[in-house]
């Protein structure tokens, strides 16, 4: 009897370390395939060749009311040869037609946008998911705008005077989606020496507490371009946007 305890005990012991070991494992190769997606992520809003180093090892945390975000994010920092290139931010749309809009932003060091990408939104499906890349191209219209290209006054649809495609239907999801990437140049603009220096210049960009931004349903991307629905939404028939 004493031996049938000693037997079970160790095969408990075993089977313990069997499944942690197991568990350590798919922990793994779980975390090295979310940094792959989010390397992939990144790198799709970067031209090719314009950076060198790690994006995920070269990051600040940034938290301001012009990125819009509710609590800090990381931003990642582009070099080549170790001189700075670029900077993908993390900005919020809150005005979204059903919510928050999170968005990917990468700026050029000119100033330039190298690219935006939607990372999470809970917009109409085929109405306002049009800012998603693999709905519609209307995202990469952002490619080589600056503060200045084009004017402040244009940085709208063209519904209301701008540059920029609105969806049929849908005005008020591109509407935000705008006016957050104008934000965060105009934060890129306003922190560029710390933003792409900040070891050389000893100063860290100053946070400012963004308002809080409604939480819910959403879809959310693994990659920046392919959407995977987290909560069913909910949309009514018919459901459009002034």
């Amino acid at each position: 009897m004493y031996r049938n305890a000693l037997v079970l005990g160790l095969f408990a012991v075993v089977t313990v370390g069997g499944v942690t070991l197991l568990q350590q494992g798919t922990a793994s190769r779980i975390q090295a395939s979310e940094r792959a997606a989010q390397v992939r992520a990144l790198g799709e809003i970067l031209p090719e060749g314009s950076y060198d180093n790690d994006l995920l090892a070269n990051s600040l945390v940034l938290q301001d009311s012009l990125l819009g975000n509710r609590t800090a994010l990381p931003a990642y920092l582009a070099l080549r040869q170790g001189e700075p290139t670029a900077i993908i931010l993390q900005a919020t749309a809150p005005d979204g037609y059903s919510g928050a809009i999170r968005l990917l932003v990468g700026i050029n060091a000119d100033g330039s946008l190298a690219g935006v990408r939607t990372l999470q939104h809970r917009e109409t499906p085929g109405l306002g998911d049009k800012i998603e890349l693999a709905k519609s191209d209307w995202i990469l219209g952002f490619n080589g705008r600056s503060l200045g290209n084009p004017p402040p006054e244009r940085w709208t649809v063209k519904k209301e005077g701008g540059d920029f495609d609105q969806f049929a239907g849908a005005t008020v999801t591109p509407r935000a989606v705008i006016n957050a990437v104008q934000r965060a140049l105009h934060y890129f603009q306003l922190n560029r020496s710390a933003l792409l220096n900040p070891e050389a210049t000893g100063e860290a960009p100053p946070d400012a507490l963004a308002d809080d931004v409604e939480a819910g349903p959403a879809t959310t991307h693994s990659r920046a371009g392919e959407a995977a629905t987290r909560d069913q939404l909910q949309t009514t028939e018919g459901d459009t946007q002034p």
